[in-house]
């Protein structure tokens, strides 16, 4: 659930964990001096790939065959203008890069909706490039976080389709670079690392950025048969519970070093979301008893503590982890997530409530902004980054009820992201939904996760499902009955 402002600044007095606002704040950096942007189009590899009927309109174009559509012409036009570059500028038709240098974060993350969709030409085109063209030895510091999500998940998933042992040497490379991050005394890790020298500094993390790496490392870990990787991922996330508060709450930001709490706001959003949703889905997954020990404890104290009605709505806003009393009604689109891991574990009646809470959120406006407070029902930031998380909802409920107002909701949010969002060659986030002025910017989880969503709402691929999948908070997805019980606590080094 997930893709901000980390390290460039405060949002509703938090710090976002994905990077949508990360995006929005280099394409706002990047106009100065020497910033890694251009508009003239990168060259193409190779011949373009067949799009023969792919790209041709849909009769209904709220459909799946519609979505699929418009993400073939979508990345078409990545591809024309973007290629070898880490985002699309879809306003302008240029390029930009996370760092200095390209990580080819667009075609790693758009990969598995490829593959979900049947783009079979598309998909082999990303595996080639990956394969002839892509290194990850650059001496460039990454978000730790940011990488394990997308570049780490999405590598994953290409291994998961291909079983390609080149590209599974690749992921290992990177995994293998990636956890020299955790090499501090509580075994969170740092906020950055350098993926050629192995430096790594930043100890202040929030909660998800400290302690969302089980299910990617354990991933690593079952494919590679060296438990090394989860249980670094598991370490950190253990550093976390054991500082939990003594209501079973933890707090939101920490220093990786000391394991001081630098912020005691407790709850469920942007900053935590992805470490509450790896103790399940790694359960889920690993059924390693342990997470899920901690998720029941988690989340009954999650449920007890934090979550306010007013009126017919229901908010988790954020309280204070030691004595729960409220300490802000911030909310951002990203807490939209939560009602997906609700659903999951049979908390049905809440799932339901909240996701009826952000749906008339979301028809308030037309789409979600970013920030909300909702004592003030004012937005705090009212960006909306093509976020997947109310859509993924959607789909998550509609699956588990088969209840078609959930079918409806989703329609409702793609007919509003087709009139608001949609470009000449792709769709732009905006920059304020109560104007629906267009950003010049095309986050790489459209691709991962906002169109892999409404695609499977809309029924475009049954056989791919939450019943058979587990999806990593990226939507990468990764088939169950791959995963054998007793090969699983042995690669991952499961007591």
């Amino acid at each position: 659930m997930k893709k901000y402002i980390i390290g460039f600044g405060l949002l509703v007095s938090i710090y976002l964990p994905r990077a949508t606002a990360q995006d929005r704040a280099f394409v706002a950096a990047s106009s100065a001096p020497g910033a890694a942007r251009s508009t003239t189009p990168a060259p193409a590899l190779g011949a373009a790939p067949s799009v023969t009927g792919d790209a041709a309109p849909a009769a209904d174009p709220i459909s799946a065959a519609g979505v699929k559509a418009e993400f073939v012409r979508s990345w078409d036009a990545y591809r024309k203008y973007a290629w070898g570059h880490d985002l699309l500028q879809p306003v302008s038709r240029g390029h930009a890069d996370w760092y200095k240098e390209s990580l080819h974060i667009s075609p790693i993350d758009a990969y598995s909706t490829m593959r979900v969709m049947g783009l079979e030409t598309q998909a082999k085109e990303v595996e080639q490039y990956i394969i002839d063209s892509v290194t990850f030895d650059k001496d460039i510091f990454v978000k730790t976080f940011e990488v394990n999500i997308r570049i780490l998940g999405g590598m994953l998933a290409m291994y998961a389709y291909t079983q390609n042992p080149v590209i599974l040497a690749k992921t290992r490379d990177f995994g293998d670079r990636m956890l020299k991050a955790f090499r501090s005394p509580t075994g969170i890790p740092y906020y950055w690392v350098n993926l050629r020298t192995g430096e790594a500094k930043g100890a202040k993390v929030n909660t998800a950025e400290a302690a969302s790496y089980t299910f990617e490392l354990g991933l690593l870990s079952y494919y590679t048969r060296d438990p090394k990787y989860y249980q670094a991922g598991k370490k950190a996330t253990m550093a976390i519970y054991s500082r939990r508060s003594p209501i079973d709450l933890v707090g939101f930001e920490i220093n990786n070093e000391t394991g001081e709490w630098l912020n005691k706001d407790a709850y469920i959003g942007a900053g935590a979301d992805s470490y509450f949703e790896y103790l399940y889905k790694s359960w889920l997954l690993f059924r390693d008893p342990e997470l899920r020990q901690v998720w029941d404890r988690s989340i009954a104290a999650i449920n007890r503590y934090i979550p306010e009605k007013i009126d017919s709505s229901v908010w988790y806003g954020r309280v204070d982890m030691n004595t729960a009393a409220k300490t802000s009604p911030a909310v951002t689109l990203y807490d939209a997530f939560f009602p997906t891991i609700l659903a999951l574990d049979g908390h049905m009646k809440l799932a339901e409530q909240f996701q009826a809470t952000w749906n008339r959120l979301w028809n308030k406006y037309g789409l979600e902004p970013m920030g909300y407070n909702y004592k003030t029902g004012v937005p705090t930031d009212p960006v909306y980054d093509l976020n997947p998380e109310i859509i993924e909802s959607a789909y998550y409920l509609h699956h588990i009820t088969g209840d078609n107002r959930y079918l409806d909701m989703g329609r409702k949010y793609y007919s509003d992201v087709l009139k608001y969002c949609r470009t000449d060659i792709a769709f732009s986030s905006i920059a304020d939904v109560r104007t629906m002025k267009q950003n010049d910017e095309l986050p790489t989880f459209f691709f991962a996760e906002t169109m892999k969503y409404f695609y499977l709402l809309f029924g475009g691929n049954p056989a791919v499902n939450i019943d058979k999948y587990v999806f990593n908070t990226e939507a990468h997805p990764f088939k169950k009955s791959d995963f054998q019980p007793a090969e699983i606590k042995t690669r991952l080094g499961i007591k």
